[in-house]
């Protein structure tokens, strides 16, 4: 079966890590909307593999785009949008012995189990984080779209190796310091926490090792009454698409797994009026309530598992010869993937947010 999201909007994410390319279909876009590419283009930057940054793969892409249909004179058509980014860099020869001697923690394992390893295991083939390439360039131009209704989304390292960014929802009233997100590769906003996130990586990677941490989004704008109960709602929505994104293990909104240890006296969000305008006087839920939006500011925080791609030798199996074995990785990777994730997380909510306003007519 294809790569496929079809809410409001349908995305579908072709090719493989080391395939000739890489590249999305997004059908049912609004048209008339206008498209930067100078935008568009700074987020593939935050998100491509550039040598010159802490913790990155030593894959040297700079992920170009080819914009193949769908958008004229800087302008989308309303038919289908198609964009292809070939591949650059060739294929190291460690990835012959993986199909059937699966890496730990990867998809080598089961994604020979799904396609009767026939799957291109190269690179992690369709199951690589090199597709969120194309999730980043759906995203950037839903973004353009979400501009005309003023609905914005940020995002930010919330957590490495035990080290917190301050809260995203506290700088809903200091929109020019979360602009400066979009120009940091280590996205945070306490400053101070750069250099010691940064010397964390680098130590992780010197021991052959990699980390995990958590990615923090706020959607701020998001008009109350958006959302449907049951199967339709944001967090559905948010959620399906988080998980098409490699190394995602988990998603909370609002205060998430913190209700587990709060009483309804303080969990609970108080309503009041100000200036005609029904608001909260907390967001522990995270601006949803019953899948519909509240008004407030959608907040939510996903976890990246470690980088499975370590320098140390582990156990494994030979599956042709049904023997246990040991396995030294090769190949590229991230010591952190969060670093480049956060702008993938935020291009994912961007599809999201615009696929419930075109699902619910609202856009």
């Amino acid at each position: 079966m294809a790569s496929v999201w079809s809410n409001g909007l349908n995305i579908s994410i072709f090719g493989e890590s080391y395939s000739k390319g890489i590249g999305v279909v997004i059908d049912n876009f609004p048209c008339g909307v206008p498209i930067n590419f100078k935008d568009i283009n700074k987020n593939m930057k935050l998100r491509a593999p550039l040598s010159h940054r802490v913790g990155v793969s030593g894959r040297k892409e700079y992920d170009k785009l080819e914009v193949l249909s769908g958008i004229y004179k800087h302008h989308t058509t309303g038919t289908p949008i198609s964009a292809i980014i070939y591949n650059k860099a060739l294929c190291k020869s460690f990835y012959n012995q993986i199909k059937y001697t699966p890496r730990p923690s990867h998809a080598d394992f089961t994604g020979g189990l799904r396609y009767n390893f026939f799957n291109d295991e190269r690179g992690g083939g369709h199951f690589s984080g090199r597709l969120t390439a194309p999730i980043v360039f759906a995203g950037s131009v839903c973004q353009q779209a979400l501009i005309k209704k003023n609905i914005k989304v940020f995002a930010h390292i919330y957590s490495v190796d035990g080290v917190k960014d301050f809260e995203i929802e506290s700088y809903s009233s200091n929109l020019p310091e979360l602009y400066k997100l979009k120009e940091k590769y280590i996205a945070v906003l306490n400053n101070k926490k750069i250099n010691i996130i940064k010397d964390k990586v680098e130590f992780a990677k010197k021991q052959g090792d990699s980390l995990g941490g958590v990615v923090e989004c706020a959607i701020f704008g998001m008009p109350a009454g958006i959302g449907s109960p049951m199967f339709d709602g944001i967090e559905n929505y948010i959620s399906s698409i988080m998980f098409a994104i490699p190394a995602v293990k988990g998603i909370e909104f609002g205060k998430g797994f913190e209700f587990g240890e709060m009483k309804g006296s303080n969990g609970n969000d108080e309503f009041y009026i100000k200036d005609g305008v029904v608001k909260t006087k907390t967001n522990n839920n995270g601006g949803i309530l019953g899948g519909i939006s509240t008004g407030m500011p959608i907040v939510f925080r996903v976890a990246f598992k470690p980088t499975p791609t370590i320098f140390k030798l582990q156990n494994t199996v030979n599956l042709k010869l049904n023997k246990n074995c040991k396995i030294l990785c090769k190949g590229h990777h991230d010591s952190c993937i969060v670093l480049r994730g956060v702008v993938v997380v935020e291009a994912a909510a961007n599809i999201a947010i615009l696929s419930q306003l075109i699902y619910q007519g609202k856009y």
